[in-house]
């Protein structure tokens, strides 16, 4: 019995990777918990492991008095003397106790308590393991699905793949080998949860970094990376050498590199682009294949406008806006795309609403800041939504009116002068139909 005690001990100890003294201390405890359950307490007990007989021992203390009162923890002089001759009184004698004399419940709650401590034990280790490895990736067994998404079998433990860090479109079936990128590790009561994920971008970042050594020993860096799993994505290299092309090392002869991270990916189409710490050279790399004619930087909004040839508004734009949205994504800042010809028109109409804006005496952006693009559309409002979009008193809406006209953006109707001046005129003209005229001669009649 002792011999196999020993011999499960170091089994359990060498299988599970759990410390034979952990396992020992799980042991002693748990014969001290059937000690407890059996004589309510065990402070007059003393349990451990004897390595050189292999067993678990177990000791009980009982004091030496004349008369007693506790049977559990007090005991007869005389009775004591049977086993020691030389005690005396107040003195305390150890009994050695037998585990199965602990009985059929204490030993079934012992068996719980080490069943416990051994799975607590393995789940620390696990969890130990594993919270390091945040950022690899695993590889495992498609085991079953819940609700929470597919539940991945990596051997040790499992991994919990959820629905939101799949690839769409995407399908396993039970048995299936997969691959993904670890992103989390919890402690949670029923064990470590180990939750991983095939759409993260840092998943892309870790397949390069096995694929290319290159991108593995630094010198090629991956700066950005922006997806739509499945589908497509867009990655910034950067090299720190001269001599080597971070696009081509990535690449790799024929596309044999990049086509192994696209395999492994389902087909996802990738983009390679060189990073440039200039926000408008970066943008022009990122919205390739199309061609860029030019590219405006507003820094504080951090807005782009490109401008390319006409022909190039699909390709730049992508399907479904793909292109431009990971464009968008990998550098952080918002692109609006026009044509040249929309781009000359629009510029045109902006230069008429600074003109008009300084007429008026307004900020040059006053109309911009409206949402207005051209005078046309200043033209087409009604007074009020002039004065509440532009926030203007209606004194101030006709002077704006005015403005149009002498700028000749709308009709003069009947009125180029002001009002004031028009009456003058007017009466004038009424006084001279007013004074008598004889025929042949002046005003005086001679």
């Amino acid at each position: 019995m002792s011999s196999e005690l020993r011999k499960a001990i170091d089994q359990i100890s060498k299988d599970k990777g759990i410390d034979r003294d952990l396992l020992i201390d799980t042991l002693e405890e748990a014969v001290r918990s059937s000690i407890t359950r059996k004589y309510g307490h065990a402070d007059d007990f003393e349990v451990g492991f004897n390595e050189e007989t292999g067993e678990i021992e177990v000791f009980q203390f009982k004091v030496v008095v004349d008369d007693v009162y506790d049977e559990d923890s007090e005991i007869y002089i005389e009775e004591a003397r049977e086993h020691d001759p030389n005690v005396e009184l107040d003195d305390e004698i150890g009994f050695r106790l037998k585990i199965e004399d602990l009985g059929r419940i204490a030993a079934q709650s012992a068996k719980q308590v080490i069943i416990q401590r051994m799975r607590d034990a393995e789940q620390e280790i696990i969890y130990e393991e594993y919270k390091d490895r945040k950022g690899e990736i695993v590889s495992g067994i498609i085991q079953r699905r819940d609700r929470a998404g597919w539940i991945i079998n990596l051997g040790r433990t499992e991994a919990l793949l959820p629905k939101e860090e799949q690839i769409p479109k995407e399908r396993f079936k039970r048995g299936d080998r997969v691959q993904a990128f670890i992103v989390d590790v919890r402690k949670e009561g029923r064990g470590p949860q180990v939750v991983v994920s095939r759409s993260h971008p840092d998943y892309m970042v870790s397949l390069f970094k096995r694929e290319v050594p290159e991108v593995d020993d630094g010198t090629v860096r991956i700066m950005g990376v922006a997806r739509d799993p499945g589908s497509r994505a867009k990655v910034a290299v950067l090299s720190r050498d001269r001599d080597v092309d971070p696009v081509g090392a990535c690449v790799g002869i024929r596309g044999s590199r990049i086509q192994n991270v696209v395999q492994e990916l389902r087909g996802e189409r990738i983009d390679i682009v060189v990073w440039s710490p200039e926000i408008a050279t970066y943008a022009a790399h990122s919205l390739s294949p199309a061609v860029i004619s030019r590219i405006m930087v507003d820094e504080d909004e951090k807005l782009l406008e490109v401008v390319v040839p006409d022909d190039q508004l699909t390709l730049s734009i992508g399907r479904k806006g793909q292109n431009v949205k990971l464009a968008s994504k990998l550098l952080g800042w918002k692109i609006d795309i026009y044509t040249e010809s929309k781009y000359n028109e629009i510029n045109a109409g902006r230069e008429k609403l600074d003109q008009l804006a300084s007429v008026i005496d307004a900020p040059a952006d006053i109309f911009s800041n409206a949402g207005f693009t051209c005078v046309e559309e200043v033209i087409d409002s009604e007074d009020d939504e002039l004065a509440e979009r532009l926030n203007l008193t209606p004194d101030r809406v006709g002077n704006l009116r005015y403005a149009l006209r002498i700028m000749g953006f709308e009709p003069t109707l009947q009125m180029n002068a002001p009002a004031d001046e028009a009456d003058e005129t007017d009466e004038t003209d009424e006084a001279d139909d007013a004074t008598p005229q004889t025929p042949g001669g002046d005003a005086s009649g001679n």
